[in-house]
């Protein structure tokens, strides 16, 4: 035997990823600013500073922060449960609503089973599925850019696990109005989890009364997030409320100490801190409506929206056209492919800019 063959590696098969794995779409996160004067409208983030009772159990957590977090988190979910008035049993928590969302998946559905969601929506929502070895089951968005329940239910079969509701849609910011969404609930089986996607709102001044939802019918899960209008998107904490029997179960797929102290304290400080954070969002309100108002008599046709963010439909050619204007002026903004483009609704300066921006692109 030569040298050579001695020294080589012996011939071997190399670890291989799933092919859910390699089959994954890519989420593709807002792009991050790059300087002082550059408006980052991309990701739907508070542009407040963070609240400061928020800001100050941070940092006095931080000094404990050798120490594990508590698991359960039960101080947190006892401050839910009096936030919203269900039991602490009805709560399970994780990191962020997408972390929580994931939970919901691995822990109701087995390979092959579907999830039924509309599309164009959250984007995360198709990868988790396949990442799970579930089915995603797209179904398209009415012509008002809102779920089209009656094709949704038509959608729902024998495998089917759970069906997503965002409500306000992201990105189209169309919320599903409480008789309609009742509505759908009386069609759909009771063995089906329908969870009530919420991650905005806290901006929404039209939808379901979720809770009253949850309490009429067992098998609604709401999903809700403190990284939008609580402004602790770099924390990562959200939470579900389901009847204890699932609940308990999102706890047990949950990673272990998943939400640090520090986004749990943070999460406690800003519930409350319930009246500073309902005039941010006040101020948000007031300025969606006036670029809503503004877009409108300058020609944009837009769905109102229930979010923190604006949306227009754009074809593949002005889509091109707008992206490289933003690009131009120093604004990122979150195009989607061959539908259209969401900005984020920031401080009235970054909205001015979008303004002039898309007056000189009106039709």
């Amino acid at each position: 035997m030569s040298p050579d063959q001695l020294l080589a590696p012996p011939a071997t098969k190399l670890p291989t990823l799933r092919s859910a794995v390699t089959g994954l779409p890519a989420y593709v996160p807002g792009r991050r600013s790059a300087g002082a004067d550059i408006a980052a409208l991309a990701s739907n983030e508070s542009h407040y500073d963070p609240l400061p009772a928020a800001t100050a159990a941070v940092a006095e957590a931080a000094g404990r922060m050798n120490r594990y977090p508590d698991m359960a988190a039960v101080e947190l979910r006892e401050r839910l449960a009096r936030h919203l008035g269900v039991t602490v049993d009805e709560v399970a928590v994780g990191p962020g609503s997408v972390g929580v969302l994931q939970q919901i998946i691995t822990g109701l559905c087995d390979a092959g089973d579907e999830v039924v969601f509309a599309w164009r929506s959250f984007e995360a929502y198709p990868i988790l599925v396949e990442l799970a070895g579930a089915r995603p089951v797209r179904v398209p968005l009415d012509d008002a850019e809102g779920h089209d329940l009656d094709a949704m239910a038509a959608a729902v079969t024998d495998r089917t696990k759970v069906i997503l509701l965002c409500t306000p849609n992201n990105p189209t910011g169309v919320p599903i109005s409480h008789d309609r969404l009742e509505a759908f609930l009386q069609t759909v089986p009771s063995s089906v989890l329908v969870v009530i996607d919420e991650a905005y709102v806290e901006y929404a001044d039209a939808g379901p009364d979720s809770l009253a939802l949850f309490r009429r019918y067992p098998n609604v899960c709401i999903l809700r997030t403190f990284s939008k209008a609580y402004g602790l998107a770099g924390l990562r904490v959200g939470y579900a409320v389901a009847v204890p029997a699932i609940a308990e179960g999102l706890r047990r797929t949950a990673l272990p100490f998943g939400v640090s102290a520090l986004a749990q304290q943070a999460a406690i400080a800003s519930l409350d801190a319930g009246e500073e954070m309902e005039a941010r969002v006040s101020g948000v309100k007031q300025e969606r409506a006036r670029m809503a108002a503004e877009l409108a008599a300058q020609g944009w046709k837009l769905q109102p929206s229930q979010g923190n963010f604006l949306w227009t439909r754009a074809d593949k050619q002005l889509l091109a056209t707008l992206v490289d204007a933003f690009n131009g002026a120093g604004i990122m903004v979150r195009a989607y492919q061959g539908d259209g483009v969401r900005i984020t609704v920031a401080d009235p300066a970054s909205n001015n800019r979008v303004l002039r921006l898309l007056e000189a692109h009106a039709a």
